[in-house]
């Protein structure tokens, strides 16, 4: 699957943050390259890369090996919560009903 998100925060920090959350949930760091991640585990391989986009934005987009809603994947999802919480602490989420 693929997911993608829209950031204020740095490539380098995106990055940074995903050195600390993924290990985490028990995914190991294969390859580091200067905008992208490599991760494997029992959940499966993820790849996390981070690239400038439209001036002050950041694209940050996760690949997975698994198919359809696999626990890789909301893992994935959370991670992109906390990058949000990180831009913005002051946000609470409320449900839509």
């Amino acid at each position: 699957m693929r997911h993608f998100y829209r950031t204020q925060i740095a490539p380098a920090d995106v990055l940074a943050a995903g050195d600390s959350f993924f290990p985490g949930i028990g995914l190991t760091q294969n390859t580091t390259a200067p905008r992208a991640r490599t991760y494997s585990g029992p959940l499966g391989a993820l790849r996390l890369s981070a690239r400038a986009e439209g001036g002050h934005y950041t694209f940050v987009q996760i690949d997975t090996d698994q198919m359809g809603e696999s626990r890789l994947d909301r893992n994935a999802k959370r991670f992109f919560l906390t990058l949000h919480r990180t831009e913005d602490p002051a946000h609470l989420l409320t449900p839509n009903y």
